[in-house]
């Protein structure tokens, strides 16, 4: 019995893969002069409503000199092959 229940407590006290990843497509652009990008990124954990992820989004992205334009969507899936290619270099890069 003791075999067993210490690989239980840690199994326990290890964060769970369960809990996935919100994966946030937004649009993005900077100015002077005007560039567009497409991208995804991640957030820990479930889903934040879309006011919410825009306001991280935006934030991240603003790290890099861009404007948050628009979340496109969100989803707890991960992403497609096509839509890791649509966002190219912009994916996962905030």
């Amino acid at each position: 019995m003791r075999h067993f229940i210490a690989p239980l407590l840690i199994a326990l006290a290890l964060p769970t893969g369960a809990m996935a990843d919100c994966f946030v497509e937004y649009k993005a652009k900077k100015d002077n002069p005007l560039r567009l990008h497409y991208g995804i990124l991640s957030l820990r954990g479930s889903c934040p409503s879309a006011g919410q992820a825009a306001g991280l989004a935006s934030r991240r992205v603003s790290a890099g000199g861009w404007t948050l334009l628009n979340v496109v969507g969100l989803s707890q899936n991960p992403p497609s092959g096509a839509k890791k290619a649509n966002a190219g270099e912009y994916y996962l890069r905030y």
